[in-house]
């Protein structure tokens, strides 16, 4: 077949982004970390807020599962505190030495011939501890976490406002108790996953095409949000797929057999041309 000053269409590859989440992603959930990072939140919450241990456990699944992150959840419902303070209180007692250098998945984020980008609600010295834990430090173009979406350390208040702030909480407990609330759930200053709002800030610094993009996380609702947004998805360290996941992996060593059209996309699409009129003839499989 002739071809007249016309190149043959070559098949692109799907993808040319992966957003990874960072923790049980990365590493699994038996590594005892998030266990541990509940316990702190508590303990924040009993000795640096005065709630009282009786409250903790239900206070705290009304915040994570209603605003995506209990830190979220309580600076909605009123209670003024430093971030910094509160990351180095909760990440910085976690046990980091069990997790340990991981050169199979290294290997493999280095093999993947895509951008790779970090997107993650936690702190970026968490971040920074974690993938240096795992050797995993130089594997990745940028880390999107707390500091990139939520830039000011913490609102400006006054003195009086900072001495009563417990006196103007929201009571959330009572909320949910009532058959008909008369009240509106409050909204939170912090953006974290899994609001849109974070989702098209994250997309938008990273410069990143939904559509082209392959996004990892751990989380049920983080998933369906960043479907919704249009982001392929995948939903890792379980076997049973739920709404809004594409693929699922039982553990992220588990991509490049589940997913090796990451990798075979690019090689389709490495194609090289002559300097004629005439394009190389090569073979695409669609």
């Amino acid at each position: 077949m002739e071809y007249d000053n016309r190149y043959q269409q070559v098949q692109m590859p799907q993808y040319d982004c992966l957003l990874f989440d960072l923790d049980d992603t990365l590493y699994p959930l038996s590594s005892g970390l998030a266990a541990q990072c509940s316990k702190n939140i508590q303990d924040y919450m009993n000795q640096k807020l005065g709630i009282s241990k009786e409250k903790l456990s239900e206070i705290c699944n009304l915040l994570y599962k209603n605003y995506g992150t209990t830190m979220a959840g309580l600076r909605a419902i009123g209670y003024d505190f430093d971030y910094d303070d509160y990351h180095s209180f909760v990440h910085g007692r976690l046990p980091y030495e069990k997790l340990k250098p991981d050169p199979v998945l290294r290997n493999l984020l280095l093999g993947l011939p895509l951008r790779k980008v970090i997107f993650t609600n936690a702190d970026k010295v968490h971040a920074a501890k974690v993938l240096g834990r795992l050797g995993l430090e130089d594997c990745f173009e940028g880390i999107i976490c707390f500091e990139t979406l939520n830039p000011k350390n913490k609102d400006t208040i006054s003195d009086d406002e900072e001495d009563d702030h417990q006196t103007k909480t929201f009571d959330i407990i009572k909320y949910f108790s009532e058959a008909s609330p008369q009240s509106v759930l409050p909204k939170t200053p912090v953006l974290c996953k899994p609001s849109e709002a974070a989702f098209k800030q994250a997309l938008k610094i990273a410069n990143i095409d939904p559509k082209r993009t392959m996004f990892f996380d751990d989380s049920v609702r983080n998933i369906e949000a960043a479907k919704h947004m249009g982001l392929h998805t995948v939903l890792v360290g379980t076997s049973q797929r739920s709404k809004g996941a594409d693929f699922v992996l039982e553990s992220i060593h588990n991509i490049r057999e589940a997913l090796p059209e990451l990798w075979e996309a690019n090689d389709k699409s490495d194609v090289k041309y002559s300097s004629g009129k005439v394009a190389i003839e090569t073979p695409v499989t669609a």
